[in-house]
C-alpha cells in the first residue's frame, strides 16, 4: 500500500464485506431493528427533521459509513468528531417514564451500533455472501474500532458473533414498538417522495407507479430479515417460512445487483469513496 486506507483497508474483512451493493438492504433492515428501542427512536424523533427530510437524513448516514469503511484516516477522524459533538449537545425524553436522557448514552450508542453491524453481516450471509466462522468474528472485531469513533469503550461493546447472540438476548426485555417507532418503520416502509424529485406527473408516477411497488418489495425483505422475535413486534410473523422467503429474496436481488453491476460501465462499479480508498491504496 503507498497511501492511507483508514480504519481497515484492502485486507479486511470490512472491504471484502461493504465492497457488496446488497448492503444498501442491510442497512434498511438495521433501521427497522433500531426503531425498537424506545429511547433511541425517541432520541431521533425529538431531535431531527427526518419526518420532512427523512432522504437527507439517510443520505447523511450512508455518508458517514462510507467515511468510517473507507476515508482516510483524518477524514474518518473529523467525521466522527463531526458526530460526537452533535449527539453531545442533544438529549431526549423518554415518552414511557418522563425521563430524560442523553443521545449519546452509551447504552443507546451500543444499540445502534450493534444493529447496524449485525444487520450487514447478516444481510450479506442471508444473500449468498460466503464467510467463515471466523471471518464473521474477525468483522466485529474489527468493527470495534467504528464503535470507538462514536465514544464507545470498545470493551463494553460485542467482538464476536456469539457475543452479540448474547447481547441481543439480554436486549430483548428493553425493546418494543412504541408510537415513535411505528412512525419511523411506517416512513421506511412507505417514504414519501420530495418535491424536489421533478415534475409533480413524476412524483405522481413515483408514488403510484413500479418505483413504490419495487422498494415496497424491499422494505419486505429487510424486514423479513429481522430476528423472528423483532419482526413479532412490528405484528408480522415470525415463521421459518417468512425466513426462507426472505432470505430467497435477498439471494435473487443480490443476482439482479450483480448483473445490472456488470453491464455498466468500470467507474459505476465501484462507489466513489471506495474508489478513492482504492487509489490511495495504489490499487487501482
Amino acid at each position: 500500500m503507498t497511501g492511507d486506507v483508514g480504519l481497515f483497508g484492502p485486507g479486511s474483512i470490512t472491504w471484502k464485506l461493504h465492497r457488496e451493493p446488497i448492503l444498501m438492504l442491510g442497512g434498511l433492515r438495521s433501521l427497522y431493528l433500531q426503531a425498537l428501542h424506545p429511547r433511541t427512536v425517541a432520541g431521533v424523533a425529538q431531535n431531527s427533521g427526518y419526518r420532512s427530510d427523512m432522504w437527507g437524513r439517510l443520505m447523511r448516514t450512508s455518508d458517514y459509513v462510507a467515511t468510517v469503511i473507507y476515508g482516510s484516516t483524518a477524514e474518518v477522524e473529523e467525521a466522527a468528531a463531526r458526530l460526537r459533538r452533535l449527539h453531545s449537545r442533544l438529549s431526549g425524553v423518554d415518552p414511557r417514564t418522563g425521563e430524560s436522557f442523553r443521545v449519546d448514552d452509551p447504552e443507546l450508542l451500543r444499540w445502534v451500533h450493534v444493529a447496524e453491524v449485525e444487520s450487514f453481516l447478516t444481510t450479506a450471509l442471508r444473500a449468498g455472501v460466503r464467510l467463515t466462522p471466523g471471518e464473521i468474528d474477525a468483522y466485529y472485531t474489527e468493527q470495534l474500532r467504528a464503535a470507538a469513533l462514536v465514544g464507545l469503550d470498545p470493551a463494553t461493546v460485542p467482538a464476536t458473533a456469539a457475543e452479540v447472540e448474547e447481547f441481543f438476548a439480554a436486549m430483548r426485555p428493553e425493546l418494543g414498538l412504541t408510537r415513535d417507532g411505528a412512525e419511523a418503520a411506517f416512513l421506511l416502509t412507505v417514504p414519501p417522495i420530495p418535491d424536489t424529485w421533478g415534475g409533480r406527473a413524476l412524483r405522481v408516477g413515483l408514488t403510484l407507479g413500479p418505483p413504490r411497488w419495487a422498494y415496497l418489495g424491499l422494505a419486505s425483505t429487510a424486514i423479513g430479515l429481522l430476528p423472528p422475535w423483532a419482526r413479532k413486534m412490528y405484528g408480522a410473523p415470525g415463521w421459518p417460512s417468512t425466513d426462507l422467503a426472505a432470505g430467497l429474496s435477498a439471494r435473487g436481488l443480490r443476482t439482479l445487483l450483480s448483473g445490472i453491476l456488470a453491464v455498466l460501465p468500470a467507474e459505476y462499479r465501484v462507489s466513489p469513496a471506495h474508489q478513492a480508498a482504492l487509489t490511495r491504496a495504489g490499487l487501482t
